[in-house]
Formats: C-alpha cells, structure tokens, sequence
C-alpha cells in the first residue's frame, strides 16, 4: 500500500472529535496540549469528551488546561449495554455538531497535522469511513518494547488487509466516519454485549454494507501515538479484552486468519513441552522458531518503515515469549474474567 501525500487543499472538513475517558487525569494533558498545536481552523473542528464514570480530577484538568483556543464540551456516558466504550460513542452522536467524527483515547497525542492529513483524504477520496495508524511511544524497557512489537505486528495486519482488499480490523485510537455511515450500518446494533470492539465491529459491518466508502489512510501525519502499559498483568488483561471480540467477527478472512495465527503460536508452545520431555526434536523446534522470527521480521521491517517507532530491541526474545503469551491470551478469552478500567467484565 502506498504512503498517502497529502495535497495543499483548502480546510473543509468539519471535525468532532469524540474522546471517550475514565480516571486518566495522568494522561489527559498531553492529549489536550496536542489537541492545541493542531494546524486546523478552530472553527472547522470541536472535541466532545464522554465522561465514563470518573473518579478523579480528570474533569477540572480538562476545564482548567490553559490555552484550549477550540471549542469543546464535556458530557457524561450513558450506560446501556456491557460496553463503556460503545456506549460513550453511541452518547457523543446526540451531541456532536458536525458530520464528521473522529474517535481517539485519553492516553494518545496526536500529530499537527492529523485532522489536515484526514481532511485531504476526504477531499480526495469520497470516503465515509478512515482508518489510521496507532504507534506506542515506548522508552527501551523489555515490557515496553514487547508491546511495540505485538502492536506493529497488529499494524501490518491491518495494512495488510487493507492491500488485499480484505480489511477486518482498526484501531479506535485513530478512527474516523460520517454521522451519516455510522446511522446507516445501525451504530453499534449487534455486537453492544462484547465489552471490546467499537471499532472492529463498526468496521466490519461497513466493510459489508458499504464497502467502497471505507479507506486506510497510511500517512506519517496521520499516526497516532499512544502509551504502553506499565505492567504485564495489565497487559494481559488488555489483550484478553481485544482478544474477547475475535470469535464475534463478522469477517471469515478475520476468523481464518485468526485461528491460523493461534494455531501458529500453539504449535511453538506445545512443540515446546514436547522437546523437554524428548517427545519432539530440538532442532525442528528451532526450526520451527526460526521460521516464524522470518515471517515476523518481515511483517515488521515493512511495517516499521512506516510506524518509525523511536527503538526496537529485545525482537529475538519478544519473539520467543509471544507464542506462550498470546497462546495464555487465546485460551483465557474463552471463559476468563477481566479487568478493565476497574471493572471487571465477563467474556
């Protein structure tokens, strides 16, 4: 797929940028200072924060953060269904004033130029619906560095399956579509019990109903940055929740290369246990191991050379731990319990 230029059109899209949160008051700030460098008319762009229940400072922080030249509102999330996140979308379309809706998290920056990059797009193209690139911002630390490679590796697929003509996943980081797509597929009729999947889900039923108003928009300029979690049973709990919505896909491209990917892993896993007890040969485990660091290093120099992460170190190691990790993942979805937010959901 190629990188998208972004020609010098004159600004005409107007924005609402619905930002859903929950106790991030340690997040909030470099989210809202980015929100102030963008190079965008005030006047073509709102933000539109739902409250979902918090119970810190995150609300002041917003109203006293110094130098917001754009207008915003801040509105409480109404709970209707096992999904926080869908329900404060859902909440923020009776509020939002323009056409356009763009969805991203507390706990992202965003780019100067995000909402001209996606705006040209739009000119361009006759899209409803963008899809963009998320990236961690991660220091050099094992835990975050194993993050960045899984997420990169998430990344490819994504593009991945944009190229094809195939696409079956997104990131709500850095979403966008029409009021109008998001009435027209029945927002998010269907799929409201699955706590996760506000994007995916959406995505998909566009994909099906619509499928020449959905884009992949791969610019520099459009990626959003997000920080990684600073501790593995976090983590854990995070993939648990992304990895809750897979059996609901509506894509069987997604549901296939889904259980192909598990089955992968497994095969790693228990061709493991089966070397330690002499059941397996070491040497087609190895070989084995090292054709899936090839693949991975070729999904992920491709994918790299677009997302320019800032360091990538521990690949060899990430990549030996991936397949136990995402294996635990895989099966704990079926029938585990998770924490999100503080609230613990069931799957």
């Amino acid at each position: 797929m190629k990188l998208f230029e972004k020609e010098n059109f004159k600004p005409i899209t107007r924005f609402s940028i619905v930002v859903p949160f929950r106790n991030e008051a340690e997040n909030l700030p470099s989210l809202l200072y980015s929100f102030s460098q963008l190079n965008y008319p005030r006047e073509l762009f709102e933000v539109v924060f739902i409250d979902d229940d918090s119970d810190d400072n995150s609300v002041s922080i917003i109203e006293k953060f110094p130098s917001l030249s754009f207008s915003f509102q801040i509105v409480k999330n109404e709970r209707k269904s096992n999904s926080p996140k869908k329900d404060a979308i859902s909440t923020a379309i009776h509020f939002v004033r323009n056409e356009w809706i763009v969805t991203t998290d507390a706990d992202c920056f965003v780019h100067p130029d995000w909402l001209s990059t996606f705006d040209a797009c739009i000119q361009e193209t006759n899209t409803e619906m963008i899809a963009g690139a998320v990236s961690y911002d991660a220091e050099g630390s094992f835990l975050h560095q194993f993050q960045q490679m899984d997420l990169m590796s998430l990344q490819g697929a994504t593009i991945g399956s944009f190229g094809i003509g195939k696409p079956f996943m997104c990131n709500g980081a850095n979403f966008g579509y029409t009021k109008k797509l998001f009435m027209d597929v029945d927002g998010f009729e269907g799929n409201d019990a699955i706590a996760s999947g506000d994007d995916v889900f959406l995505l998909q039923k566009a994909i099906r109903l619509f499928p020449g108003k959905v884009h992949y928009l791969k610019a520099f300029s459009a990626i959003v940055f997000t920080k990684p979690l600073n501790d593995w049973r976090a983590l854990f709990y995070q993939r648990v929740r992304w990895a809750s919505k897979s059996s609901s896909y509506m894509s069987g491209f997604g549901k296939i290369l889904a259980l192909i990917v598990f089955a992968g892993n497994l095969a790693i896993v228990l061709s493991f246990f089966l070397t330690l007890f002499s059941i397996f040969s070491f040497w087609n485990w190895y070989l084995l191991f090292v054709l899936k660091i090839f693949v991975d290093f070729l999904l992920l120099y491709q994918t790299g050379k677009f997302i320019q992460p800032r360091m990538v170190r521990h690949f060899v190691f990430s990549n030996l731990l991936y397949p136990f990790f995402s294996t635990a993942v895989a099966f704990y979805s079926l029938f585990g319990k998770y924490e999100w937010k503080g609230r613990r959901f069931k799957i």
